[in-house]
């Protein structure tokens, strides 16, 4: 087990995710003592070529014959969205565009930075997320099932006890 304090967090973001995650993963840190966050992109669309000590990853093009560049302008999207966010709170951050399996990419950045947590958020509700969540399985339940730290899951769809489920 790695010690809450002074143990940075691992924090898996998506493009255009509601800033809940951010913000719960900047309480987290702000209760920890200011510990550094690491905020992870996992592209799928790519794969990882050669892995560093510090977690970040050199990375292409599944497709050879792609010349594909978005995933700058995305890393660029993402960085710009984090800054609006973190900027502030004054909690320490850093950004890893990574590739290939999301929790693979995510446990070899937490083992890389000796993270004591990895924050998730849920499947963000609509069309096709339960389709996508049966086909690609939960990211959360990967990590949680075949790493040693603690998945700190942070729901994005708040459900209503209250309301019935049918009408």
């Amino acid at each position: 087990m790695t010690p809450f304090s002074g143990h940075p967090f691992v924090v898996a973001i998506v493009p255009h995710q509601p800033e809940l995650v951010v913000l719960t993963a900047a309480s987290w840190s702000q209760a920890a003592g200011g510990v550094p966050l690491y905020f992870a992109y996992v592209d799928p669309s790519r794969f990882v070529v050669e892995e560093f000590p510090d977690g970040s990853v050199h990375h292409a093009e599944v497709d050879p014959d792609s010349v594909d560049d978005t995933w700058l302008a995305r890393q660029k999207q993402i960085e710009q969205s984090l800054t609006d966010v973190l900027d502030p709170s004054g909690v320490p951050w850093h950004f890893r565009y990574l590739a290939g399996r999301a929790d693979r990419a995510l446990t070899h950045l937490a083992r890389a930075v000796d993270a004591a947590a990895i924050v998730v958020g849920t499947r963000a509700p609509g069309p096709g997320a339960r389709l996508r969540e049966v086909v690609e399985g939960s990211v959360a339940v990967q990590l949680s099932h075949h790493q040693h730290r603690p998945v700190l899951v942070v729901p994005l769809s708040v459900v209503d006890w209250k309301t019935p489920l049918w009408r």
